[in-house]
């Protein structure tokens, strides 16, 4: 038996593309930080992107294309969840909407040298940032020349609480950076879509109808079902209605 010898180049291709999306990337690490956002070359008159992923509908997160103003078949599904009035199925139709993650190119103080890396952070962080760089007193933090760094401290979560990133603008200005090297690093730094790519609107349809039946659900709701009783029947009879909605309403989707 010979080796698929194309599985494995793709095998390798696959994980050559994760070893290159977690090069760029940078998560803060406990304790603190000093690092310097910097222009987004591929669209200079703003560097924070506001990226929009689904998180629940797959093994991994995938980017909605509503992110680039495209269709995405899983926002239309949760707008029809959304739309038939049942509370649980609206619930579900907000659970799979995508979620709103910003990201920003930066230079990481002390590791100059690894270019440009990519910040994601949520909503709080972004507002905090937004709000700095509209004040007079700071303006534009990310101008190559006159810039600001930025100092972050992590604290990881502790005894069932939540971690907490907190900011601090350095009060002065100075270059992003004086090292040529760096500078054509930043001025080559890789494209958003590099390392987040659009999901075509049949792969989402994919995941969304994996998601909708997972391989052996129903043996596994054979197995386990028990026989049924007068009070059983009475909690499990809108469960099976639900079910026919939701399986409508996803009929409905795909088949329009």
């Amino acid at each position: 038996m010979s080796l698929d010898l194309n599985a494995i180049k793709a095998k390798l291709n696959q994980l050559n593309k994760t070893d290159e999306k977690r090069n760029n990337l940078w998560k803060p690490e406990p304790g603190k930080q000093r690092i310097r956002i910097v222009p987004y070359v591929h669209r200079k008159e703003n560097p924070f992107l506001e990226m929009y992923f689904h998180y629940d509908i797959a093994k991994r997160s995938m980017l909605s294309p509503i992110t680039f103003g495209n269709a995405d078949p899983v926002v239309e599904f949760a707008e029809k969840l959304k739309k038939t009035g049942d509370k649980d199925e609206w619930i579900m139709g907000r659970k799979i909407e995508p979620k709103m993650r910003t990201y920003v190119p930066v230079i990481v103080r002390g590791k100059e040298s690894e270019g440009p890396k990519f910040w994601g952070f949520g909503k709080t962080i972004y507002a905090e940032l937004l709000s700095i760089i509209s004040d007079p007193d700071y303006g534009d933090i990310t101008d190559l020349m006159n810039g600001r760094d930025i100092d972050v401290e992590f604290t990881p979560a502790e005894g069932g609480g939540y971690p907490k990133t907190s900011i601090r603008v350095k009060p002065n200005t100075s270059p992003a950076t004086e090292d040529k090297a760096v500078a054509k690093a930043i001025m080559n730094q890789a494209k958003i879509t590099d390392i987040f790519p659009e999901p075509t609107y049949e792969e989402l349809e994919n995941a969304l109808k994996e998601w909708m039946n997972p391989e052996g659900a129903d043996s596994d709701v054979t197995t386990t079902e028990k026989p049924a009783t007068a009070k059983a029947d009475s909690k499990t009879e809108p469960a099976t209605e639900k079910k026919a909605d939701v399986s409508a309403a996803f009929d409905d989707l795909f088949n329009s």
